[in-house]
């Protein structure tokens, strides 16, 4: 098993070393604590060292079935650089050797080290349609207290200012609280798994962990606005704001150590004694047990010779994944429109400062001589994936209201419709559609990831996506497709 576990560290050492640590450092996740997370695995699995050496038993083919989705999946990771599926398979196989050469009583014992792990996945940008929700629930919640004490202030979408725009307070991504609800829920795991003695009350304190940290961060943003609106709005923003979070950080410790002892005593009240024995005496195959074992003899060698067989060249044939192949650009312009006025834009300081260095921003507004206008951007995404994203993501954030979204074909390609409409305006057109440098094209953001992931794990290449995007005066269909097929759209590379 040794030979085993080493192979696999090698086959994802490019996770270990580069992609994982990378990661941690990016200031698009903040995932600072990430680098804890392994420490304590390693923690728990040494205290518990005990109870790992008492469960071994014998070899399971059960072990081996379970390993070959998780050697599938690592495979696709390592060669497409996912890290999310590199460290779902490195968890999986974790669990599954163990099983395969000692059984299922060894698997069980090392299961919450090896699933704790899981926490150094990065969600932050793979759920940011609910950072979005988080920055309007905070932003709203802080407006709704603060005016109920008599702060003169107004919300526009994600941002809180006051009434006579002495300051303004925008609810950006970092202050959502995704990320500080990933720290406190690994905190909070690790803290019930050591203070509980039952899966059904640790379960009942991981849970508790997201309203905690949301309710953190919703104080948290709240007190800013307080101190800007009574006190000084350059202190809120500045020396406050920055260290705002470690107090909160902490009062949500506290909550989280308060519920575990609310927890306890309320199953200390009932029945949970006998429960607690009961779970924690669960029986277990004892060392040797043949029933696990292939009949034929010197079985008991057969399945760690099979999992060595399989794993060991699958591992070093993984390590050495070439290195990914990143496609060239399209080479995309805006032309004139007969019948237009135009004029180029450059990108904004948001689109500077939040995309990757590479991305490659196209723009220019059309206004006809009827008054029908229309802003066009072309966004080239680089290497990173982050370039490309879903539009929904960031329009209910500038204070736009969504309705009617559907798809439908233009000029042969398919685009998303939506209807927008913000306080003390009317209401107007939004479309976008996707397309790579091998002309394929959808308007699925969906559709575009999991194409995006094919091309990356089985050709190991990194595809340049453009999201085409259409702020338009007309909100019809009818008025939008004919305007979409006036864009004079050119160049190479999946424009047609």
């Amino acid at each position: 098993m040794a030979v085993v576990l080493a192979a696999i560290a090698w086959g994802f050492n490019a996770m270990i070393l580069h992609h994982a640590p990378d990661m941690f450092r990016a200031e698009i996740e903040d995932m600072s604590f990430g680098w804890y997370v392994p420490l304590f695995s390693l923690y728990v699995l040494w205290t518990e060292r005990d109870k790992v050496l008492a469960s071994l038993g014998a070899p399971s083919w059960a072990g081996l079935v379970f390993a070959l989705p998780f050697l599938a999946l690592g495979f696709l990771g390592v060669r497409g650089v996912q890290l999310r599926f590199e460290i779902v398979a490195f968890v999986g196989l974790l669990i599954a050797v163990p099983w395969a050469f000692f059984g299922r009583a060894t698997a069980k014992a090392v299961l919450f080290p090896a699933l704790f792990l899981l926490f150094c996945i990065p969600l932050a940008t793979f759920l940011d349609v609910v950072t979005v929700h988080l920055r309007l629930l905070a932003s709203s919640t802080a407006f709704a207290v603060a005016r109920g004490l008599g702060a003169d202030i107004v919300q526009q979408g994600t941002m809180v200012g006051a009434a006579d725009g002495s300051f303004a307070i925008d609810v950006a991504d970092p202050c959502s609280g995704l990320r500080s609800l990933f720290a406190l829920m690994a905190l909070t795991a690790g803290y019930a798994y050591f203070t509980q003695p039952t899966w059904l009350r640790r379960g009942i304190l991981f849970a508790a962990s997201v309203p905690i940290a949301i309710l953190g961060n919703v104080a948290r943003i709240l007190s800013i606005v307080l101190v800007a609106n009574y006190a000084s709005s350059d202190f809120a923003t500045g020396f406050y704001h920055d260290y705002s979070g470690f107090v909160v950080f902490a009062v949500a410790i506290l909550l989280m150590v308060a519920t575990g002892e609310a927890i306890t005593r309320l199953f200390e009240r009932g029945s949970d004694a006998q429960q607690a024995t009961d779970d924690e005496s669960e029986p277990r195959p004892a060392a040797g047990d043949g029933r696990t074992l292939p009949r034929a003899a010197g079985g008991v060698l057969l399945v760690p010779a099979f999992a060595a067989v399989l794993i060991v060249p699958l591992m070093f044939y993984q390590a050495a994944t070439p290195d990914v192949v990143v496609a060239e650009a399209p080479r995309l312009s805006l032309g004139e429109l007969s019948g237009f006025e135009s004029e180029e834009l450059g990108a904004s300081e948001a689109e500077l400062t939040v995309l990757p260095a590479d991305t490659t921003i196209i723009k220019r507004r059309y206004v006809a001589q009827n008054g029908d206008w229309m802003v066009v951007s072309l966004v080239i995404g680089g290497k990173s994936k982050s370039s490309i994203h879903r539009p929904e993501l960031c329009l209910p954030a500038q204070g736009f209201a969504m309705r009617n979204p559907r798809t439908r074909e233009v000029c042969g390609r398919d685009w998303r419709m939506i209807e927008l409409s913000a306080k003390d305006s009317p209401s107007f057109g939004f479309a976008y559609t996707f397309f790579n440098q091998e002309g394929y094209s959808t308007a699925s953001h969906v559709a575009r990831i999991f194409r995006d992931v094919l091309d990356r794990s089985i050709l190991n290449r990194i595809d340049r996506w453009v999201m085409v995007s259409v702020h338009l005066s007309r909100a019809d269909d009818a008025g939008i497709a004919w305007m979409l097929s006036q864009i004079p759209l050119g160049g190479e590379g999946g424009a047609k």
